[in-house]
């Protein structure tokens, strides 16, 4: 990866002990903030943008156990300054090249007995803040008790938000104003119970639209070895106060000098658009840590999955009573449910399917002994990700799918037992390897053993980025499931392909879910929503209904328009191979969409309406176009001026029917074809709870 930094200056000078504001700008000027120490020596950062304050004097610093002050009592050394222009380039991603473009300002202090340094870089949309513990002289290890960065926001802002909670990202957002979030979290959650640690608890990202109407996004980047980031509102005051999350004992944070914390990120903007165009999050992350990143490839798959969500299929191999003990349990001896999705025959037909249609992949779940009393038992020793169940002939498979010409995707459900999967994962790996599996699928349901631990502690946060540089060394993707939040370190090590975290499609999900997360889940990278559900009614697959999930709440046109709103280069066509073959239409737009780009433009946005995108594909010349809305249906019109001028261009428009709704008529869509060029304005109308598709090919 070839960098090209264009400008650098540093500027270092003394500043008294009980400092005037200090400031600093974004390179266009639209964005400063101003840093100050007060009386006690507290420091506090303010925020503007166009010179209308978005972030007022808002206090940084933490409490610690063993009465370490790293709050209070600090003078300012000096400050330095920096600017760096550069470019850089994506393994995978959504554009080609990418700008990194900020002003730094660092302030290094001191109090009595410790140093502290904060850094703050300005880009043009936004702003991002770190720790900096210096090696102090005398004591290095510190026990953080809370962070104490706050966000003041002043005022009732508009947000887009989910319950502050330790363990998952997967509940349905809320809009609200921040006065409302309280009553919203008893109407819906009752009492602050588990892993809920406040009635006004809220996650990151979070995204927030002042009465003024500025965009504001919080979040993190760069996330390593440190608790998640949530946020515990003040709504008296409308304060976002840090909260990190716990370890079992309690504690917040276990820090060795020197050391930096992740980023603390604000995105601004006054366009919505830009929020979503924003690549701070990546900016802010360290680059690619791999010299060679030849086997890291985007991938389009299917899967033996969704008859198991739907209830149709399940994971198990028998459904009798009993005590299942991994290398005890002799399965021959027990009798099938004739229900187990991951047999050799049944795979063997997906491999078949992937073949014929040109998929690169085929995930099978279910496939490994473990699965008939895993779930929430809280057993250390449930899976050993390398033995199969006796209808799953491991070898007859691998052999058949490389005839074919179809990878394999591993799946190693871990059931939070990070012990366990630790002490076999070499042995998983390279078991992967011998059998030519290049990508996992890794789960983590359930409460995470050693128990007290949690999903999204340090101490989880070290696991998962563990498990994701061991792939590396035998060259193995990761889409993650159940893991902590994303914050770009997709860009740091690009074999972490994919990841869920956040409510998916195999849950059921408001009409709005998929023109939020564009402005909070997937600020932190690609995400694995599964999207390809062309049959909404899950009776028809099981009449039993005993799955997760009743209905999906969608259009068939807008779950075409998910491959290209709902970014990620790991894109499932998640629906059963016969829901397929019974619509053969929608299905060649799953076939043909990229799942790699080398431009994207944001058309239109506003969140929780609707969210339209164009992206050009990486390997070639076509242009696809996604729209997604919200239960009122919305009216896109849009100019083709990302188009080449000098080229003439054929559209294929995937679209609602005029009488398509997304509760009683999902599957009414129409395909139009027609001629366009740059000038063409397009005007399309979504249906409630639906959307649009297009592919934009060369004529």
């Amino acid at each position: 990866m070839k960098k090209v930094i264009l400008l650098i200056i540093i500027i270092l000078y003394g500043l008294p002990s009980i400092s005037k504001d200090i400031n600093s700008t974004s390179p266009n000027g639209n964005i400063k903030i101003s840093f100050c120490l007060d009386n006690n020596g507290v420091p506090s950062y303010s925020v503007s943008y166009k010179n209308d304050t978005v972030i007022y004097k808002s206090f940084l610093g933490f409490d610690c156990f063993e009465q370490i002050n790293f709050k209070s009592g600090f003078q300012v050394d000096k400050s330095q300054e920096l600017t760096v222009d550069e470019l850089w380039s994506p393994i995978l991603g959504e554009v080609n090249t990418i700008r990194n473009h900020y002003n730094e300002l660092k302030v290094l202090m001191h109090n009595k007995e410790q140093k502290l340094n904060i850094i703050f870089r300005l880009f043009n949309d936004g702003i991002g803040f770190r720790y900096e513990f210096p090696e102090q002289g005398n004591k290095n290890d510190f026990i953080i008790k809370e962070e104490k960065t706050q966000f003041a926001l002043k005022y009732n802002h508009k947000a887009f938000w989910i319950p502050g909670n330790y363990d998952s990202q997967e509940y349905c957002p809320f809009t609200t104003t921040l006065s409302e979030v309280r009553k919203t979290f008893i109407d819906n959650y009752g009492e602050v119970s588990g892993t809920f640690y406040s009635e006004t608890g809220m996650q990151t990202p979070l995204q927030l639209k002042t009465r003024n109407g500025v965009y504001i996004n919080i979040h993190e980047a760069a996330l390593i070895d440190f608790p998640c980031l949530t946020l515990d509102l003040d709504d008296t005051n409308y304060i976002l106060n840090a909260h990190l999350t716990p370890n079992a004992i309690g504690y917040k944070g276990l820090v060795q000098a020197p050391f930096s914390t992740p980023w603390r990120t604000i995105i601004i903007s006054d366009d919505a658009r830009d929020i979503l165009a924003s690549k701070i999050i990546l900016n802010l992350n360290e680059p690619c840590k791999y010299t060679d990143t030849s086997w890291i490839k985007p991938q389009k798959y299917i899967g033996v999955w969704w008859e198991m969500i739907t209830g149709k299929s399940t994971w198990a191999y028998t459904e009798e009573n009993g005590s299942y003990k991994l290398g005890e349990t002799d399965y021959s001896k027990t009798k099938p449910s004739g229900r187990h999705g991951a047999n050799t025959k049944h795979v063997k037909e997906y491999i078949d399917f992937a073949a014929k249609h040109g998929f690169d992949g085929v995930l099978v779940e279910g496939w490994n002994q473990g699965w008939e009393d895993w779930f929430f038992k809280k057993k250390d020793f449930v899976f050993d990700f390398i033995t199969p169940y006796p209808d799953f002939n491991i070898k007859e498979i691998t052999e058949y799918a490389k005839d074919k010409g179809v990878e394999l995707i591993m799946h190693h459900e871990t059931s939070s037992s990070t012990r366990n999967y630790e002490r076999f994962m070499d042995k998983a790996y390279k078991f992967m390897v011998d059998n030519g599996y290049k990508t996992v699928k890794s789960g983590y349901v359930g409460p995470i053993l050693p128990l007290g631990e949690h999903h999204d502690g340090q101490w989880m946060v070290n696991h998962y980025l563990y498990a994701i540089k061991k792939a590396a060394e035998y060259k193995i993707m990761v889409n993650a499931h159940e893991p902590v939040r994303p914050t770009g370190l997709h860009r740091t090590y690009p074999n972490l392909i994919s990841n869920e975290a956040a409510r998916g499609t195999e849950h059921p999900v408001n009409p709005d879910h998929t023109t939020i997360l564009p402005f909070t889940r997937l600020i932190g990278g690609p995400m694995d929503y599964t999207p390809g559900i062309l049959e909404m009614d899950i009776s028809k697959i099981n009449p039993r209904l005993d799955g997760q999930l009743k209905w999906v709440n969608s259009t068939i046109s807008r779950q075409l328009a998910l491959y290209i709103t709902m970014y990620s280069p790991f894109q499932m066509a998640a629906d059963l191979i016969e829901n397929y073959k019974r619509f053969p239409e929608p299905f060649q737009f799953i076939k043909d969409v990229a799942v790699d780009w080398q431009d994207t433009r944001i058309i239109e946005a506003e969140p929780g309406d609707y969210v339209t995108i164009a992206r050009k594909e990486k390997s070639g010349n076509r242009w696809f176009v996604g729209s997604t809305v919200d239960e009122n249906g919305h009216l896109s019109k849009f100019k083709l001026d990302f188009l080449d001028k000098k080229k003439k261009y054929v559209a294929t428009i995937y679209k609602d029917a005029e009488n398509a709704h997304y509760k009683n008529n999902p599957q009414a869509y129409v395909i139009e074809k027609k001629n366009v060029n740059y000038n063409t304005v397009l005007k399309l109308k979504s249906a409630p709870g639906g959307g649009f598709a297009i592919m934009i090919s060369e004529r």
